[in-house]
């Protein structure tokens, strides 16, 4: 009876065999369902930049229909100063102080009209003076909690030829260390607008002037490089490679007008959204001009043809 139940107890237990079996197979197991798990992930992160990017085109709307007329990108304000659309951007929907966007701006990167300050700070006026620079403000069109806004110097370390202060509206990807609070936050979202007088989308010539989109618009911001990278200095976060949107094959800007192609339009070369504005978000990996990025359109990632 005893050796029975000696025998018994000895097949119950696990030979080691058996065990590093069971091991093997959770983790083949776990090398399966990981990869699985960071594509949910990534899907997730996409829908929720497609809905940044959704409340951002409804401010811009909003904009267009309180002053007649979609915010400017263009690479320089009238004072001949850097100013990318991006910086823009940000200021059409949040005004250069976050407080709203003054009517009477055009777009200087001072923020001024060209003798006074359309944004000043609260010290620098009596109280019903400031009250009233408020008072004709115009939005903000996005709430300023979730809107996102950064300015270059949480970003960068490094933000010449653009003032340290100007602010940009960050996408949802959280690859930039804020320099200030410690934590992640995500790459500028680049805003181009259409010019509506002109009719090309020139894939060969990018400096073509009758392109309706400009791809200079943010090509300065892009050359700031990766904020994450280390960059010659050896500080992180400083200034390093441009990225790809700004640079490929010797040509400036020819990988932005080949991927903001409207491929269904098949007797021209025609652009996305070609009477109204393009958005960019750098997507999953934080470099602009790769198949993962996020626009305010629907594209499919074209490879430049060698």
């Amino acid at each position: 009876m005893k050796s029975i139940i000696k025998q018994s107890n000895r097949r119950a237990a696990f030979t080691i065999v058996e065990l590093l079996t069971v091991m093997s197979i959770i983790v083949i197991l776990i090398g399966l369902l990981v990869p699985a798990l960071n594509q949910v992930k990534k899907y997730a992160y996409e829908v929720k930049q497609r809905a940044q990017l959704k409340s951002i085109d409804t401010a811009i709307e909003l904009f267009n229909s309180e002053l007649d007329g979609y915010p400017d990108s263009s690479a320089f304000g009238p004072d001949g100063a850097e100013y990318a659309g991006a910086m823009k951007l940000c200021e059409a929907v949040m005004g250069q102080d976050l407080l709203g966007y003054h009517p009477d701006s055009t777009f200087r990167s001072d923020g001024s009209n060209g003798v006074n300050s359309l944004y000043p700070q609260a010290s620098a006026l009596t109280p019903p003076a400031y009250k009233a620079n408020l008072s004709i403000r115009k939005g903000p069109y996005l709430p300023l909690d979730n809107a996102n806004a950064y300015s270059l110097e949480d970003l960068y370390t490094s933000t010449a030829p653009f003032l340290p202060q100007h602010f940009v509206l960050c996408d949802v990807y959280k690859r930039v260390t804020h320099r200030k609070i410690g934590s992640k936050v995500g790459m500028p979202i680049l805003y181009y607008r259409a010019n509506t007088a002109n009719s090309l989308h020139d894939t060969t010539n990018p400096d073509n002037p009758q392109n309706i989109y400009n791809y200079r618009d943010n090509q300065t911001l892009l050359a700031l490089g990766k904020p994450w990278d280390v960059g010659n200095s050896g500080a992180p976060g400083a200034n390093s490679t441009p990225h790809r949107l700004a640079i490929e094959n010797g040509t400036a800007g020819l990988r932005f007008y080949w991927n903001t192609r409207n491929e269904k339009v098949l007797t021209a070369s025609r652009p996305y959204r070609s009477d109204t504005f393009i958005l960019i978000s750098a997507g999953w990996d934080g470099e602009y001009g790769t198949p993962d990025d996020v626009c305010n359109f629907d594209w499919r990632y074209v490879e430049l043809p060698q």
